[in-house]
């Protein structure tokens, strides 16, 4: 994923029908007022990959207990990457 999208508020109130089609390929936008980050637009994906670590946000593991897919992710984890 590139450099993430930023939009001001006012332009995705008016603009929404385009945001509502880029964010698909961007992943996030980030909704902007004066210069700094108010909320964000996610896609569909990007919701569902949110819900599933806020559901694991909470759970604990034993290590016994981490499946293939969850030691894949945390070992290609970046530092302030939203993965796909």
């Amino acid at each position: 994923m590139g450099a993430t999208l930023q939009i001001p508020a006012s332009d995705f109130s008016r603009r929404f029908g385009q945001v509502r089609e880029a964010v698909h390929k961007a992943g996030v936008i980030e909704v902007t007022s004066h210069n700094r980050v108010v909320g964000a637009y996610i896609s569909a994906d990007e919701l569902e990959h949110f819900n599933r670590l806020k559901r694991r946000e909470v759970q604990v593991l034993h290590v016994s207990e981490i499946d293939d897919e969850l030691l894949t992710e945390i070992e290609n984890a970046e530092y302030g990457v939203i993965s796909k």
